[in-house]
């Protein structure tokens, strides 16, 4: 298979001519404020892929348009997306002039959704893309706590090193998370004290998309995909520019900050950035949180030769963390019979993850099959301790060795009429093995996945219609004769529509047909898990979840007001859960070393919920807005609520503004969970109120924005559900 897809490469190189018919052109400036020229934006025409960056009076100039309608993106870090439609006549020379500002309600851009360049609003999956400046105002060392605040998104924790996000109810292997567009490698899917090595502090922005992402990522997204996008350009830029953040906190005496170089000489780019975090125990109404600091480190480097047509690209990075699980030696099995579990001890996790990535691609091809193509070769190096600490002494307990080679080409389509679209596949190969006290899974286990996938879009103007489907095989193989190898192979397909209602609103419709291969974990864990506090037993016959989808959304956007509302229900079948076991049938859950046994089974499950937001701006001092969600969850057949399900929220505020100063007071509410499996704690609803300020210097070659978040100040004690 792979020699058919070489030849196929080698004659889309063959077949590429060199140049674009020259016809229209568009030109602008892009300013800030009082008409103050911002260098280095980026400006981009969506459908074609041609992009510049603004000159020192931030001027711009785009040639060689066909004719058409073309949507133009800016994009400058620090400050709001903006985008412009245009239609493009024979030979006709265009105006196009951005204003950019930073505030709560701009422009949004994300490739996640689609696999290229759009924005939020026209993406036909509902998205949010949190940029550098809020990534910044929620500064934390894991991913969950920076994420939690979006509309239809919560987080799974096990202490603040650990959160990992909750998308519409979905958790562990059901969300995939990815580092510019690759698997993250590590762990972090598999358990509620595993947290993700990933650092947003060194993010330009994060993209999580809600709903089934399984066409374009595979069957780990059928409840959603967090891509965490860092600081580089795909293509060379002359000079020097960067990025600097610092951070700082009271409640855990945070103290941070991340840097970031890019120099260009020609078509050659050299990047580099740093990030370093620390955090002490945090302090709760309760008191001091025992054990519940963290420390982080990371770094990455690369080279890149970007040329007209051909680029490629070579980066290394490492992040090395060590965070606290508060409270997780309560959980340990007693040693022997009738005694106590020792509680006088710590655990803490130390986490490394290496990793080395090479992407490349082809662009402004006029192939008649592709006009682009983008490759990449990521090996991901994971591995961490479990460490028990008692009287100073560390003794390492548990180690859980990953590596992972991923490989993914995208093969975006020549436009041939109403029809555009990409196709590509990818794969990895994984190696994984646990050791140790809690070793759940004997020997190493090897995991593969090959698939084939196509995404394609018909533009009517007023109405857009997309489609697409995968294949896609998943084999493990584990090294243990006592384990049973297994592959499963599955079809997921989709189809969506938008329909322009009237000037700035639309509706979108989805369906989707999404299939999960079972998690290695799910199995063939056998043994002690403390982070999901149980005694887990997989199961070797599990087969395929299938779900069955449909997303509803309305949305509105004006310079004014912007609005989207969203309502999903899934379907899906043979929905893989910890199922508590009665064995003896004594009508009371069985205990095996402390925990509870559980074991992995099957039953159908539905999901339905719905998601609101609203931004307002009332004149140019005083905006507002307003966020609300919930979801259900339910095992079908019996009849009960599946665990670990958010409550339903609200978040309002306003966005008071003064020249360059911003003010952002909001109230942020969480309704009682009731609706809980057997076992699980019930949470009682909160209310908290927080304030976030900040203040922007914005000039010509540089922004700076300092920005203050106050947060809990009504010191309100309430717990994560």
């Amino acid at each position: 298979m792979m020699s058919k897809i070489c030849l196929v490469f080698l004659w889309l190189l063959a077949t590429s001519a060199l140049a674009f018919a020259q016809d229209g052109r568009v030109s602008g400036r892009v300013t800030y404020g009082d008409n103050t020229a911002l260098h280095g934006a980026r400006v981009e025409i969506v459908q074609t892929k041609q992009s510049v960056e603004t000159d020192d009076n931030g001027s711009y100039e785009i040639s060689g348009l066909p004719t058409g309608r073309f949507t133009l993106l800016v994009h400058l870090e620090g400050f709001s997306d903006a985008s412009q439609t245009i239609d493009v006549a024979a030979g006709a020379a265009l105006t196009a002039n951005f204003k950019l500002q930073i505030s709560s309600l701009n422009e949004q851009v994300t490739v996640t959704a689609s696999g290229t360049e759009q924005s939020v609003f026209d993406s036909f999956q509902s998205v949010n893309s949190i940029g550098s400046t809020r990534i910044a105002e929620r500064a934390s060392t894991s991913l969950g706590e920076v994420l939690e605040r979006e509309t239809g998104v919560a987080k799974r924790s096990f202490g603040p090193g650990s959160s990992r996000p909750v998308i519409r109810g979905f958790d562990g292997d059901r969300v995939l998370v990815l580092q510019d567009g690759v698997r993250s490698g590590s762990v972090g899917s598999q358990s509620g004290d595993h947290g993700e090595t990933v650092d947003p502090l060194s993010a330009e922005r994060i993209e999580v998309v809600k709903g089934p992402g399984t066409l374009l990522y595979g069957s780990n997204a059928l409840g959603g995909v967090v891509n965490v996008i860092g600081h580089h350009e795909d293509q060379a830029q002359n000079g020097v520019r960067g990025f600097f953040t610092g951070v700082g906190g009271t409640a855990d005496k945070q103290a941070g900050a991340a840097g970031g170089v890019e120099y260009g000489v020609k078509n050659w780019l050299f990047r580099g950035n740093l990030s370093a975090q620390r955090t002490a125990d945090f302090q709760s109404p309760l008191g001091v949180i025992p054990n519940s600091a963290s420390r982080s480190n990371s770094g990455s480097s690369g080279l890149g030769y970007y040329g007209s047509k051909a680029y490629i690209s070579g980066t290394f990075g490492a992040d090395i963390r060590r965070y606290g699980i508060p409270f997780a030696a309560l959980f340990e099995a007693a040693p022997k019979e009738g005694e106590l579990p020792i509680v006088d001890e710590e655990i803490d996790i130390r986490a490394r993850r290496y990793n080395g990535r090479i992407t490349g691609g082809f662009r402004n091809l006029t192939n008649p099959v592709v006009s682009g193509i983008q490759y990449s070769l990521d090996y991901t190096d994971y591995r961490h301790k479990e460490i028990e600490r008692a009287d100073g002494i560390d003794e390492v307990g548990t180690i859980f060795d990953n590596k992972t080679l991923s490989y993914r080409s995208l093969f975006e389509q020549t436009k041939h009429g109403r029809l555009t679209g990409r196709f590509g596949f990818e794969g990895f190969d994984r190696e994984y093995q646990v050791n140790g006290a809690e070793q759940l899974i004997q020997g190493k286990v090897s995991h593969k996945a090959l698939s084939v996938f196509a995404l394609e879009e018909l533009n009517f103007e007023r109405v857009k219609i997309q489609f697409g489907g995968r294949l896609e095989n998943n084999r493990y193989a584990p090294e243990s004769a006592d384990l049973r190898s297994r592959s499963f192979t599955g079809v997921s397909g989709g189809a969506g529509i938008n329909i322009a209602l009237w000037k700035g609103g639309a509706f979108i419709a989805n369906y989707s047909h999404s299939f999960r291969a079972p998690a290695l974990e799910e199995l063939y864990n056998n043994g002690p898990h403390i982070g999901n506090v149980t005694f887990e037993i997989g199961n070797n016959d599990l087969s395929n979840e299938r779900s069955n989808g449909i997303d509803l959304s309305l949305r509105h956007q004006s310079r004014r007001f912007r609005f989207s509302g969203d309502v999903f229900y899934y379907r899906i079948s043979d929905f893989v859960f910890l199922a508590p076991q009665d064995e003896d049938g004594d009508g009371q859950i069985d205990i095996l070393d402390g925990l509870p046994v559980a074991r992995y089974e099957q039953s159908d499950a539905a999901y339905f919920g719905a998601e609101l937001n609203g931004e307002a701006t009332f004149n140019k001092y005083v905006g507002g807005f307003i966020s609300l969600d919930f979801v259900r969850a339910r095992l079908v057949d019996e009849r009960l609520d599946i665990p670990r399900i958010p409550p339903a929220r609200a978040r309002v505020g306003l966005d008071l503004r003064f020249k360059d100063l911003s003010v952002r007071p909001e109230a942020v509410f969480a309704a009682d969970q009731e609706r809980i499996f057997p076992l699980e704690t019930r949470t009682a609803g909160y209310g908290i109120f927080n304030v976030a300020a900040s203040y922007t210097i914005g000039r010509k070659h540089f922004a700076h924005i300092f920005t203050v978040n106050a947060y809990n100040l009504t010191d309100r004690l309430y717990r994560n559900h």
